[in-house]
Protein backbone atom coordinates (compact mmCIF):
# COMPACT_ATOMS: atom_id res chain seq x y z
CA UNK A 1 0.00 0.00 0.00
CA UNK A 2 1.34 3.44 -0.89
CA UNK A 3 2.21 5.72 2.00
CA UNK A 4 0.90 9.26 2.13
CA UNK A 5 3.75 11.76 1.69
CA UNK A 6 4.86 13.58 4.81
CA UNK A 7 3.54 17.14 4.88
CA UNK A 8 6.01 20.00 5.06
CA UNK A 9 6.06 21.75 8.43
CA UNK A 10 3.75 24.76 8.61
CA UNK A 11 6.71 27.09 9.15
CA UNK A 12 8.36 26.00 5.90
CA UNK A 13 8.09 27.18 2.33
CA UNK A 14 4.70 26.39 0.83
CA UNK A 15 4.55 23.69 -1.83
CA UNK A 16 3.28 26.22 -4.37
CA UNK A 17 6.53 28.19 -4.00
CA UNK A 18 8.59 25.11 -4.86
CA UNK A 19 9.29 23.86 -8.37
CA UNK A 20 8.78 20.32 -7.09
CA UNK A 21 5.56 18.60 -8.16
CA UNK A 22 4.64 20.99 -10.96
CA UNK A 23 5.67 21.81 -14.50
CA UNK A 24 8.19 24.62 -14.74
CA UNK A 25 10.08 26.09 -17.67
CA UNK A 26 13.75 25.23 -18.10
CA UNK A 27 15.78 28.28 -17.02
CA UNK A 28 17.83 29.71 -19.86
CA UNK A 29 20.71 30.90 -17.68
CA UNK A 30 22.16 30.13 -14.23
CA UNK A 31 21.19 33.63 -13.10
CA UNK A 32 17.52 32.96 -13.88
CA UNK A 33 17.51 29.50 -12.26
CA UNK A 34 15.95 29.14 -8.82
CA UNK A 35 17.38 26.84 -6.14
CA UNK A 36 14.71 25.59 -3.76
CA UNK A 37 15.29 24.50 -0.20
CA UNK A 38 13.16 22.57 2.24
CA UNK A 39 13.47 22.22 6.03
CA UNK A 40 15.91 19.57 7.23
CA UNK A 41 13.98 17.18 9.51
CA UNK A 42 17.35 15.91 10.85
CA UNK A 43 18.93 19.33 11.44
CA UNK A 44 20.30 18.29 14.84
CA UNK A 45 22.24 15.40 13.28
CA UNK A 46 25.53 15.72 11.44
CA UNK A 47 25.46 13.76 8.18
CA UNK A 48 26.50 14.15 4.57
CA UNK A 49 24.25 14.13 1.50
CA UNK A 50 25.66 13.69 -2.00
CA UNK A 51 24.44 14.79 -5.42
CA UNK A 52 26.19 13.42 -8.50
CA UNK A 53 25.75 14.90 -11.96
CA UNK A 54 27.76 12.69 -14.34
CA UNK A 55 26.55 14.47 -17.50
CA UNK A 56 27.00 18.16 -16.69
CA UNK A 57 27.54 20.41 -19.71
CA UNK A 58 28.48 24.03 -20.23
CA UNK A 59 29.91 25.97 -23.15
CA UNK A 60 33.47 27.13 -23.66
CA UNK A 61 33.28 30.94 -23.41
CA UNK A 62 35.83 31.33 -26.21
CA UNK A 63 34.85 28.73 -28.83
CA UNK A 64 31.22 28.05 -27.87
CA UNK A 65 31.93 24.30 -28.01
CA UNK A 66 30.45 22.07 -25.30
CA UNK A 67 32.45 21.10 -22.24
CA UNK A 68 31.47 18.05 -20.18
CA UNK A 69 32.01 17.29 -16.52
CA UNK A 70 31.17 14.81 -13.80
CA UNK A 71 30.15 16.87 -10.75
CA UNK A 72 30.05 15.51 -7.22
CA UNK A 73 28.49 17.73 -4.55
CA UNK A 74 28.75 16.69 -0.89
CA UNK A 75 27.23 18.73 1.89
CA UNK A 76 26.48 18.50 5.60
CA UNK A 77 23.01 20.05 5.82
CA UNK A 78 22.20 22.70 8.37
CA UNK A 79 18.62 23.93 8.71
CA UNK A 80 17.86 23.36 5.02
CA UNK A 81 18.06 20.61 2.41
CA UNK A 82 18.69 21.32 -1.25
CA UNK A 83 15.67 20.23 -3.29
CA UNK A 84 16.88 17.95 -6.08
CA UNK A 85 14.54 19.01 -8.90
CA UNK A 86 15.62 22.62 -8.53
CA UNK A 87 19.26 21.48 -8.58
CA UNK A 88 18.62 19.55 -11.80
CA UNK A 89 17.08 22.63 -13.42
CA UNK A 90 19.89 24.86 -12.17
CA UNK A 91 22.60 22.55 -13.50
CA UNK A 92 20.78 22.22 -16.85
CA UNK A 93 20.78 26.02 -17.17
CA UNK A 94 24.54 25.86 -17.81
CA UNK A 95 24.01 24.05 -21.14
CA UNK A 96 23.80 27.37 -22.99
CA UNK A 97 26.10 29.28 -20.63
CA UNK A 98 29.67 30.13 -21.50
CA UNK A 99 32.15 29.90 -18.62
CA UNK A 100 35.50 28.34 -17.88
CA UNK A 101 35.64 25.08 -15.90
CA UNK A 102 36.91 26.78 -12.77
CA UNK A 103 34.19 29.43 -12.87
CA UNK A 104 31.37 26.91 -13.37
CA UNK A 105 32.50 24.63 -10.55
CA UNK A 106 33.14 27.33 -7.96
CA UNK A 107 30.02 29.33 -8.90
CA UNK A 108 27.83 26.25 -8.45
CA UNK A 109 29.34 25.54 -5.04
CA UNK A 110 28.94 29.13 -3.87
CA UNK A 111 25.35 29.37 -5.13
CA UNK A 112 24.32 26.17 -3.34
CA UNK A 113 26.08 27.25 -0.14
CA UNK A 114 24.29 30.61 -0.21
CA UNK A 115 20.91 28.96 -0.81
CA UNK A 116 20.96 26.23 1.85
CA UNK A 117 23.56 27.47 4.36
CA UNK A 118 25.11 24.04 4.96
CA UNK A 119 27.42 23.23 7.84
CA UNK A 120 29.93 22.23 5.16
CA UNK A 121 29.94 21.77 1.39
CA UNK A 122 32.44 20.56 -1.20
CA UNK A 123 32.17 20.23 -4.94
CA UNK A 124 34.42 18.30 -7.28
CA UNK A 125 34.26 19.13 -10.96
CA UNK A 126 35.90 16.40 -13.01
CA UNK A 127 36.05 17.91 -16.50
CA UNK A 128 36.66 15.82 -19.58
CA UNK A 129 39.66 16.79 -21.74
CA UNK A 130 39.49 19.51 -24.34
CA UNK A 131 42.71 20.22 -26.16
CA UNK A 132 44.17 17.12 -24.52
CA UNK A 133 44.06 18.49 -20.96
CA UNK A 134 41.50 17.48 -18.35
CA UNK A 135 40.87 20.11 -15.68
CA UNK A 136 39.61 18.99 -12.27
CA UNK A 137 38.32 21.74 -9.98
CA UNK A 138 37.64 21.44 -6.24
CA UNK A 139 36.06 23.93 -3.82
CA UNK A 140 34.72 23.69 -0.29
CA UNK A 141 33.43 25.77 2.58
CA UNK A 142 35.59 25.40 5.69
CA UNK A 143 35.98 22.01 7.33
CA UNK A 144 33.48 19.19 7.71
CA UNK A 145 31.80 18.68 11.08
CA UNK A 146 33.88 16.51 13.39
CA UNK A 147 33.07 12.81 13.25
CA UNK A 148 31.12 12.93 9.98
CA UNK A 149 31.92 10.21 7.46
CA UNK A 150 33.10 11.83 4.25
CA UNK A 151 33.38 9.19 1.50
CA UNK A 152 35.84 9.58 -1.35
CA UNK A 153 34.31 11.07 -4.45
CA UNK A 154 35.36 7.95 -6.39
CA UNK A 155 35.76 9.61 -9.76
CA UNK A 156 38.71 8.12 -11.57
CA UNK A 157 41.40 10.48 -12.78
CA UNK A 158 41.46 10.74 -16.55
CA UNK A 159 43.82 8.15 -17.97
CA UNK A 160 43.13 8.34 -21.69
CA UNK A 161 43.09 5.04 -23.53
CA UNK A 162 45.89 3.38 -21.63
Amino acid sequence: MARKPRALPKSSVSRTALQLGRAVAWPDSPEKAKLDRVPNPQKGTNYVARFTAPEFTALCPVTGQPDFAHLVIDYAPGPWLLESKSLKLYLASFRNHGAFHEDCTVAIGKRIAAAVKPKWLRIGGYWYPRGGIPIDVFWQTGTAPKGVWIPDQDVASYRGRG
